[in-house]
This record gives structure tokens, sequence and C-alpha cells, in this order.
């Protein structure tokens, strides 16, 4: 069987990039009318296959994920955002992979390896990989992360972090801690802001030591039970906490029942996402809702807009549970309209 011609070898044969070569192809501007003819005429010749290309159908998508997010900490949450954009692929007979990827990585082959028509990238990605994915020349959707010049959907990460830490407050909890990881992750760093914003309104200033940035290293939960260390050792430890995801919060809740610290009475605990794990909890975990599902749906539908960018916002809901709301005030939620 002849080797499928690939716009990489086009661009190699033609001397120009990745990028000339699919303008050329889509007769889209910004190209000499040289260029472009060159780039037709040595595509024809390679043998390109061309009707891909007029169908404009995408036939195959190629799901990316971090490495760093490829652990069991991770799965609970992109693995349903996964299911969800296999759903929309089963039903417009798409081909979906999946591929983990790294800035050690050569990113340009696992692309071709793949050989897509399209990609979803979900969580956290280095600028380089980026900056690799724009080369692509590759309709491209992000989610659960933003970054310029591409479509993307989120979770509403700043009134998610926001209502969470009112909720404390009006628990009466003063002390508010923050349990995360780095805030280079655009959906962290927004929860962050607005569980700030929060504590602003309420007209509590808070120190530093109150807010834990964990490294983003493999061992995460390590990393997390260290965090939970610091915040329990400051001499006014904190009668509460937002934890940047689920899986941090229910640590944080180990730790505590390790240590003989009740929850919700001394310490008051709220997570992010509403995994699996957080209703089963002991107590049940009081999180931000997130319909992950609908999240790759989302994602997928941004690829078929022609719209170069995006950026929508999913809503998400507080769901109160034991771990954070006291017999008293779960009086105060019944009667709340």
């Amino acid at each position: 069987m002849a080797k499928k011609t690939r716009i990489k070898d086009i661009a190699s044969a033609c001397g120009v990039s990745i990028a000339a070569v699919s303008r050329a192809l889509k007769g889209q501007p910004g190209l000499s009318d040289d260029t472009r003819q060159r780039i037709l005429a040595i595509a024809q010749a390679e043998g390109y296959d061309f009707s891909r290309l007029r169908s404009g159908r995408i036939k195959r998508l190629l799901f990316l994920l971090h490495r760093e997010h490829n652990i069991a900490s991770a799965l609970p949450f992109y693995s349903t955002v996964m299911l969800g954009v296999a759903d929309a692929c089963r039903e417009n007979d798409i081909a979906m992979s999946f591929q983990p990827i790294g800035p050690e990585d050569a990113v340009a082959d696992l692309i071709n390896l793949h050989q897509p028509d399209a990609l979803i990238c979900a969580g956290y990605l280095e600028p380089e990989v980026l900056a690799e994915l724009r080369q692509a020349a590759l309709p491209v959707a992000l989610v659960d992360l933003w970054a310029a010049d591409f479509p993307c959907v989120n979770p509403d990460n700043y009134h998610g972090g926001f209502v969470a830490t009112r909720h404390l407050l009006e628990q009466g909890r003063t002390r508010i801690a923050f349990l995360g990881t780095s805030q280079r992750h655009y959906s962290i760093r927004q929860r962050v802001e607005g569980y700030q914003q929060a504590l602003f309104d309420a007209g509590l200033a808070l120190p530093e030591a109150y807010r834990i940035e964990v490294p983003p290293v493999k061992d995460i939960e390590q990393a997390l039970v260290e965090g939970m260390s610091q915040l329990l050792a400051l001499a006014q430890p904190p009668d509460a906490i937002f934890a940047y995801n689920d899986v941090a919060a229910l640590v944080a809740m180990r730790e505590c029942a390790r240590r003989g610290i009740r929850v919700p009475e001394d310490v008051a605990i709220v997570g992010f996402d509403d995994i699996d794990a957080a209703a089963w909890a002991h107590p049940p975990l009081s999180t931000v809702a997130v319909d992950k599902r609908e999240l790759g749906r989302d994602a997928f539908q941004l690829l078929l807009n022609e719209e170069s960018e995006r950026n929508l916002l999913l809503p998400v809901r507080l769901v109160a549970r034991e771990s954070s709301v006291t017999d008293a005030s779960a009086s105060r939620l019944r009667l709340a309209p």
C-alpha cells in the first residue's frame, strides 16, 4: 500500500511551513499566487488526497491530555470530559483517538501518527506545546484551558470559586484557606480569583499563609498532605478550606480525620468538580458541580463553528453537603429561597 502524503511532506518538499501549505490547500489568503501554485502543483505531484479537504468534514479526532493530568487523581474529571467528546464523535460518525502529551514530546510527530482532522486539548498545556499546535494547521478546541487565538470552553471557574467561598462565609467561617496547585493552570487561577473576591466582598484580609500552592509534581497526594500540614500548623489554623478540586478536598478530609479534627464542626471543607467520590465520602463532600460530559460536548461543537475565536463558559452550581454544613446551618439553608 502506498504511503499517504501528508501536509508535512508537502511543506518539506516546498520549503515552506505547514501552515502555509494548509492555507494553499484550503484557498485561504496570506500567500502569493506563485507560492500557492507551487504548493498545489507539488501536492498534486506527490499524490495528496484532496477529497478530504473538499469534504470539509471531520472524520478523525484526536483528544490530547497533558501527561501531568494522566494520573488517577485527575482522571475522574478528564475521563468524563473525554466521554462527552466520544459521545459527540459517535453521533457524528467520527473516529476518536487519545494521546497523552508533554513538552518533551515531538507534537507534530504525534499528530502525524494519528492523522486527525481536528484536535481537542484538555487541561493545562505549556506555551511551547500551544505554539506547536498553532503550527499544526488543524482545527483545535481547548477545554479546561484558555489561550489566545484558540476557541475554548471552560467551567465558570471564577464564579465557582466565589460561590464556594461565599458558602463558607455564610456558615460563619472567617479563616478560610485555599488548598491548590500551580496557578499556571488557567482554571486554578480563576478559582483563586473567585475565592479572593468573596473574601474581599466580606471585608476579610487573610495572610498569604492561608493560601497554599503545592508544586505540580507526580506525587500530588503527598504534596497536598504536606500543604495541609502547613495550614494546620498555623497559630490560628483555618476553620474552613476551599480545595481546588475534589481530590484535594478528600485528601484534606482524610488528614483532618487522621488528626482527630472534626469535619465540619472544626473545619468545613468544599471541593470543586463533583466527581462521583464526592458524594460517597464520609461526610459527603460539598463541592462545585461541573457538567463534565457537557464540557466535552461543547468543545466538540466549537470545532464545528467557523469562528476563529470563541470563549464559552459552562455554568457551575454549588452542591452543599455535610462536609461544610452543620445542623444549625442546614436549617438556615432549608429556609433559604
